[in-house]
């Protein structure tokens, strides 16, 4: 190892969600130095939260074998309506009581170092941008498909993060005006409400309920019924589970289509826990996309699933501490 890698600066990147904490440290190039997950105890309210945060942090440098000194700054993604200015979450849905939150400034002062705050679709499409699926890309788009559908845009290495911190939430662009399936924000017709884990598995149990043709499915446990098991279903050539599965390809692809003509990426990522339904889900998004997008972008505009998988949102965070505090460009 050179003198100058053994000084270069370091991050530490941390990926709040509403269950989990992930960290790790990552080094300039993008290269991951540890990874540590922790239960995030949210609803033991923020002080206990904030604790969660700062230990795993801790963790991921020890797990590194380097000193704090050698930690440049701190990024942190997470999830809920946020203002990144003045590093505040505001009302974050699986973080109750978190309210109007000071969380950049409180996690800095724990861990003693510069913080900056991102939104957590933001950080795992900055993450896959810098160092994964994007990687030589000019533009992107990223849709994580899980509970929820959460999207992050960047432009030639910015974060379309949006005058009020709100840029990219595009598992709300409405895809149904008329009588649409009401989205966990409480709204209606948006792309969430239709295309997320939850809502494929609320649209499975209703047509269960609706259908007399037997299926895999209906041997399920309604409380053991997820999107994987829909996936494992459809893959064994289950009738219902196959429809399901390309209805939910569509309706992605109705909100990739709606982003492209808008920015006009060279890619668009799908990352998440639903990418487990392999190749065939990909290709009914692909096709889709084809049929409704306009010829150029339809034939030049790449669909790729995301290679980052859970990393993707501490690596992007650390990254977005290097763009705040690395070394800048000669």
């Amino acid at each position: 190892m050179s003198a100058a890698y053994r000084s270069a600066p370091v991050y530490l990147g941390i990926d709040l969600g509403g269950t989990n904490i992930k960290s790790g440290v990552v080094d300039g190039d993008g290269c991951s130095l540890s990874s540590v997950s922790l239960e995030t105890e949210a609803d033991h309210g923020p002080e206990v939260g904030l604790e969660r945060l700062a230990d795993a942090g801790n963790r991921a440098v020890q797990a590194s074998g380097l000193s704090w000194d050698r930690i440049a700054a701190v990024g942190l993604g997470s999830p809920g309506t946020m203002d990144l200015e003045e590093g505040l979450l505001l009302e974050p849905p699986n973080l109750h009581g978190w309210n109007n939150l000071p969380i950049r400034r409180l996690l800095s002062d724990r861990l003693k170092k510069p913080t900056v705050l991102q939104n957590d679709a933001n950080a795992a499409a900055y993450g896959e941008y810098w160092v994964g699926a994007g990687k030589g890309a000019r533009s992107l788009a990223m849709f994580t498909l899980g509970t929820g559908i959460g999207c992050g845009i960047v432009v030639d290495g910015l974060i379309i993060q949006g005058c009020h911190s709100h840029g990219a939430e595009c598992g709300h662009i409405i895809i149904q005006m008329e009588n649409g399936r009401q989205c966990s924000c409480g709204a209606f017709g948006h792309l969430e409400a239709y295309a997320s884990a939850t809502a494929l598995v609320k649209r499975a149990c209703e047509a269960l309920q609706l259908e007399n043709s037997p299926s895999l499915l209906g041997q399920i446990d309604p409380h053991e019924l997820s999107s994987r098991a829909i996936g494992k279903a459809a893959e064994a050539g289950d009738h219902l589970a196959r429809r399901l599965m390309r209805e939910t390809a569509h309706y992605l692809a109705v909100g990739a289509v709606c982003v492209m003509h808008t920015i006009d990426p060279d890619l668009v990522l799908f990352g998440g826990g639903m990418i487990a339904a392999g190749q065939a889900f990909l290709d009914d998004i692909r096709r889709d996309i084809r049929a409704m997008a306009f010829p150029v972008p339809a034939a030049r505009t790449r669909i790729e699933y995301a290679r980052l998988g859970g990393n993707a949102g501490f690596i992007g965070a650390a990254g977005c501490a290097r763009r705040a505090y690395g070394p800048k460009p000669q």
